[in-house]
């Protein structure tokens, strides 16, 4: 069973490597689960396996991300609660800086509300209260997805094993505490160049960025690695996402927090 999870992980990290995406992982992954098994669980043991393997090398763990946040996906997925992935430092780039288009694999782009904790979250069961009182401050942020399945052929098994589809993402540099903020009802817009590609609402993300940063504040102290004081916090999509072509400006404007831009290499 470890070999082949561990096979699965290679195939992942070469796929990375290379720049070229691999075919799904899901039914090698049902395989292994068997009728009565925990599909969910090797996928998520595919995924701590890449992370040992980033860690070795000597990337720096910095927080979390919050995928399938949407209500929407969740049924097109047929799940009713989100997955989470790794951050690793090398995946964070500044405001406005160029992103080199050979980091990215198949990229798309999603506008989140991004949390940076000042102190940990060791509960077994959190409130909003905790969340709040652990949150240093809030920052606008765009999640690059990306996606080492060829042709974003996944299902649930596929995006968790794959680190949620984790790409790279963007940090804004204007903090705002989360008292000056509704974060229910803040409105986004995302624009392409100009265009608009995406538009919603903190109401988008489980019907409150909180919520996501709940759930994954519990479900990390159930696995024994609770979220810890400076950690990054992707709490989650705030509308649909868009695809990114090479030489693209991604900006996205979140009411109360400001602006973000993606800058992407023309090559």
């Amino acid at each position: 069973m470890n070999d082949s999870l561990q096979a699965l992980a290679d195939r992942l990290w070469a796929a990375q490597q290379s720049g070229q995406p691999t075919t799904p992982v899901r039914d090698e992954i049902a395989r292994l689960a068997g009728h009565d098994g925990d599909a969910l669980a090797l996928a998520y043991a595919v995924q701590a396996l890449l992370a040992e393997r980033q860690q070795q090398r000597g990337a720096r763990r910095i927080g979390r991300k919050i995928g399938l946040t949407s209500r929407a996906v969740q049924q097109q997925l047929g799940v009713a609660a989100p997955d989470f992935g790794a951050l690793f430092a090398d995946m964070a780039f500044g405001d406005g800086e160029e992103i080199p288009w050979a980091r990215t694999m198949q990229p798309k782009a999603e506008a989140e509300i991004a949390l940076v904790l000042e102190r940990d979250l060791p509960h077994e069961r959190h409130t909003f209260a905790d969340v709040i009182s652990a949150t240093a401050y809030a920052l606008p942020a765009i999640e690059v997805v990306g996606s080492r399945i060829a042709n974003w052929d996944i299902r649930l098994v596929d995006t968790v094993a794959d680190n949620a589809s984790s790409g790279l993402f963007v940090l804004g540099s204007r903090p705002v505490r989360l008292a000056a903020l509704d974060l229910v009802r803040c409105g986004m817009v995302m624009e392409c160049r100009g265009d608009q590609v995406s538009v919603g609402a903190g109401a988008a993300c489980l019907g409150n960025p909180l919520n996501a940063a709940v759930w994954l504040a519990d479900t990390m102290v159930r696995l024994g690695s609770p979220l810890r004081a400076g950690d990054v916090v992707l709490t989650g999509a705030l509308g649909p996402m868009a695809s990114v072509r090479p030489g693209d400006v991604i900006s996205a404007a979140i009411e109360g927090l400001g602006s973000v831009a993606a800058v992407f290499a023309a090559s």
